[in-house]
């Protein structure tokens, strides 16, 4: 598969104690044989792959003009067959919005939709598996902050997503 034909996947890169907060829920309660990734907050699904270079060098300049984003961990989310942590920040809002207006064209009906930032930790369990770990969750949880560090941006070629690049949020 060629990087044109390749969908890239943009992620919101975490500090690394968030991340290995996350990362480690993940790892006790995603079924192994499909917890392929690591711990991550996507935003956009599926952009083309024909327009990495331009992507790229979006991204390049948005993130030279942006601060890292203090994210409250709000809650959990059930998911019926899983159960995801579930994000706010305003900032990250708006620059989300910024590049669904820049990427319009291009846009899957999934990557149009408002985000709705989140970390899932547990997918594609049986229902009953998913609604103990979202009570057991649940009943310890205390509204938290992560901070967001930049943007990574990924190509998906049908496992495991290959890393492309990561750009740094600065401190403005």
């Amino acid at each position: 598969m060629t990087d044109a034909d390749a969908p890239l996947i943009l992620t919101l890169a975490l500090d690394a104690e968030s991340f290995a907060f996350f990362n480690g829920l993940r790892q006790q309660h995603f079924p192994p044989e499909r917890n392929f990734l690591a711990a991550h907050v996507t935003l956009f699904h599926h952009l083309p792959g024909a327009r990495r270079p331009d992507i790229v060098a979006q991204l390049a300049t948005l993130c030279q003009k942006q601060a890292p984003l203090t994210l409250q961990v709000t809650g959990l989310r059930f998911m019926g067959r899983g159960v995801a942590y579930a994000l706010e920040n305003d900032a990250l809002q708006a620059l989300h919005r910024e590049l669904q207006v820049a990427w319009q064209p291009a846009l899957t009906p999934q990557d149009q939709q408002k985000l709705r930032p989140h970390v899932t930790v547990q997918n594609k369990v049986d229902p009953a598996q998913a609604r103990g770990l979202f009570e057991q969750l649940k009943a310890d949880f205390v509204p938290f902050e992560a901070t967001g560090t930049g943007l990574q941006l990924w190509a998906y070629r049908g496992g495991p997503w290959e890393a492309i690049q990561t750009f740094d949020f600065q401190q403005l």
